[in-house]
């Protein structure tokens, strides 16, 4: 009989913890997804996962889970336990004095405060570490945590619907609907799924949207609007409920903005205009916690994005129809040369409605 290797057990039980940590959805940013299994004896005594940020990590709640005793057993972690006193106490320390024997985990803390650092307190009291199990699905689920430790800015996926021709409007602007109801109901989701959503001014004067959680379950994420000029109406729909945080010109007159502030609305004034403009912005989302940003904007920004290289993401819904000499996706990106062509890896196809859903990593996000 063909015994099972330690490697094959080991990666079972991590992608328990994986499925655990996305239990987490966005109610744990700004921290990480996080679960834990914990075995002994080849069983599992005690399973869990960070609900909330404030809140438990994934070890706590999955030792409460086995009773308190846990010596001897092996704990299973998709996330470096923490080893610091922030809102919550460190791990690391816990599951030493609770004399577990091992630590298998999936990845390194990206945080500086953390960064190998409980591994090596770990192996320093004997505890046998093994670490890089399904690494690569570890870094994905966090992948929003890891862009904001080690670039300083959220995980940026640009969403859009198009014609099978990349079109996402007539030239009049007109673009109600292009794609099904099925896409549109998935974007819901996928905007539940992100802790902020990014728009233009462009966009709320031509399509006036909400930008909200509306036929999926879930809540409404921050909604961000980008308006150096000034030129979003206090009265627009997407001031109705929610949090909004608003990006604007150093020269916009005070008066202009009380009105926004009337309706709820934080405003920032963006400090470095022009090329560096959108990284301020990013660096600003990335300081107040955001992990993932959600883009839904016109031709402009998508290709402003783009050509600053601070997209990672494309979820492109494409439907079987042909607008003709419309307004394309990125018609405002012009490459030098066929090789600075931006591409789409791991890319995925699936159906939705009528509609094809594409989605990948681009090839201008830096690896995890």
């Amino acid at each position: 009989m063909t015994s099972i290797k330690q490697k094959d057990i080991d990666e079972h039980y991590m992608r328990m913890a994986l499925a655990l940590a996305l239990n987490g959805g966005t109610s744990v940013s700004p921290n990480p997804k996080v679960g834990c299994v914990i075995v002994r004896d080849s069983k599992i005594i005690g399973k869990g996962w960070h609900r909330c940020c404030g809140k438990p990590h994934a070890e706590v709640e999955a030792v409460r889970d086995a009773g308190g005793d846990v010596s001897g057993s092996r704990v299973y972690v998709n996330l470096e336990p923490c080893c610091h006193q922030g809102r919550t106490p460190a791990c690391a320390p816990m599951l030493i004095e609770k004399g577990v024997s091992s630590v298998v985990i999936g990845m390194s803390d990206p945080n500086p405060v953390v960064d190998c650092r409980s591994e090596i307190m770990l192996r320093d009291t004997g505890i046998e570490v093994v670490t890089g199990v399904l690494e690569k699905e570890s870094k994905w689920i966090n992948r929003g945590f890891i862009r904001r430790m080690k670039q300083g800015r959220p995980w940026i996926t640009i969403k859009t619907a198009s014609s099978i021709d990349g079109n996402i409007s007539l030239k009049d602007g007109s673009s109600k609907w292009i794609t099904s109801k099925a896409s549109r109901q998935k974007t819901h989701l996928l905007r539940a799924e992100s802790d902020a959503l990014l728009t233009g001014s462009g966009t709320i004067l031509a399509d006036d949207p909400k930008l909200t959680v509306r036929d999926a379950e879930g809540t409404t994420p921050k909604r961000i609007i980008l308006d150096r000029r000034m030129r979003t109406s206090p009265e627009a729909s997407i001031f109705d409920g929610g949090e909004i945080i608003f990006f604007t010109g150093m020269d916009t007159q005070e008066e202009k903005l009380d009105a926004i502030r009337d309706r709820g609305a934080e405003i920032y004034r963006i400090e470095t205009p022009g090329a560096h403009e959108l990284q301020f912005v990013m660096a600003k989302l990335s300081q107040i916690g955001v992990n993932y940003l959600m883009v839904e904007c016109g031709a402009k920004l998508t290709s402003s994005l783009l050509r600053a290289g601070l997209a990672d993401e494309i979820s492109l819904f494409m439907a079987p129809k042909l607008l003709g000499g419309g307004i394309h996706f990125t018609e405002h990106l012009e490459l030098g040369n066929i090789e600075d062509a931006i591409r789409i890896k791991d890319l995925e196809c699936s159906p939705c409605g009528d509609d094809m859903w594409i989605r990948g990593v681009l090839s201008c996000s830096p690896d995890l």
